[in-house]
């Protein structure tokens, strides 16, 4: 019988995990992003084809400065 992923705590989740590595719903819910966590998304850096986007580059460009100055990370 599998244990309550849900009841685990990360660090508990880990350990089982690296002790049951073929557990793929253990791996799935230890990388699952929780649903009170706010996620920012940003556009795609190319297009379908792999170009480019540089208006879109720029964007993640300065959002990755920001954290940098803020160590919002």
């Amino acid at each position: 019988m599998k244990p309550n992923f849900e009841t685990m705590s990360k660090d508990e989740l880990k350990a089982y995990v690296l002790e049951h590595r073929n557990d793929t719903e253990a791996i799935r819910y230890l990388f699952r992003i929780s649903p009170d966590v706010k996620v920012k998304t940003y556009p795609p850096v190319c297009t379908e084809d792999g170009v480019p986007i540089e208006e879109n580059i720029r964007i993640m460009e300065q959002a990755i400065q920001d954290r940098i100055r803020n160590k919002d990370y």
